[in-house]
């Protein structure tokens, strides 16, 4: 995985960081850092050496979700409601972190927007900066939902929170995430990474047979509702592409 330019990995004993790179982006995704994180991630899932897996951002932002100037680019189409990539990069992403079969932390060191604030629904334990802010822009954008948001953001924090949340498009503070469930603790900015590696390393200390087995337990039951969601919210997609109408 030398060759990832968008996503750094760091390995320590059997807890693997992976980071979001494009922080003069805020690690906004554009076609590559969605084809990487992919790519990196499926490859760690298959990695014999690695337990448990950290996903963060660097710089002052965990992502802001799909990079408009990207999209703006020839190429890319009108997708505005998720990463733009090479078509199929973006559905590979969501189903590797889907089936991802290891413990997956999210640090979440900043601002969490579109994608980087729905694919916190696939974490299994997420450590939060006080100064977080998370949005799901969609409504605003004239767009449907994505990533599987629409089943498990309810799953996740209950019927209101999640309608409010993907209907009204308004900010919603690090504060408010912990009491909807989103996260598990906030710290401090400078000490989100530095917790939940502290959590990764205690996961990491028990059998990884084990704990491969517990998280396929747990996720089971939900698969075939979220691939149900994944195509429910791709039709969606394709009924609000199509609505631009010829585009030249």
């Amino acid at each position: 995985m030398d060759d990832l330019e968008n996503v750094l990995i760091t390995d320590e004993g059997r807890v693997r960081t992976v980071t979001m790179h494009r922080p003069e982006r805020l690690n906004a995704f554009d076609g590559g850092l969605t084809i990487d994180l992919g790519v990196a991630m499926a490859a760690t899932a298959e990695d014999p050496d690695v337990s448990v897996v950290v996903l963060t951002g660097s710089g002052r932002a965990f992502s802001t979700g799909a990079d408009l100037k990207a999209l703006a680019e020839p190429g890319h189409g009108a997708r505005t409601d998720g990463p733009p990539s090479d078509g199929k990069g973006f559905d590979r992403l969501l189903d590797t972190l889907a089936d991802f079969p290891k413990p997956l932390l999210m640090a979440v060191n900043g601002y969490a927007v579109g994608f980087g604030m729905t694919m916190l629904a696939f974490a299994d334990i997420v450590i939060m900066s006080t100064e977080a802010r998370l949005r799901c822009p969609f409504t605003e954008l004239g767009a449907p939902t994505e990533a599987g948001s629409s089943y498990l953001f309810p799953k996740l924090f209950g019927s209101q929170q999640a309608k409010w949340v993907l209907l009204s498009s308004e900010w919603i503070d690090a504060q408010q995430a912990l009491a909807m469930g989103m996260a598990l603790q906030l710290c401090e900015p400078d000490d989100v990474l530095d917790v939940a590696l502290d959590h990764a390393r205690r996961l990491a200390a028990r059998p990884p047979e084990a704990l491969a087995l517990v998280k396929k337990l747990l996720t089971a039951p939900e698969r075939a509702e979220l691939a149900a969601a994944f195509a429910r919210e791709e039709e969606a997609l394709r009924v609000f592409v199509d609505g631009f109408g010829p585009r030249g």
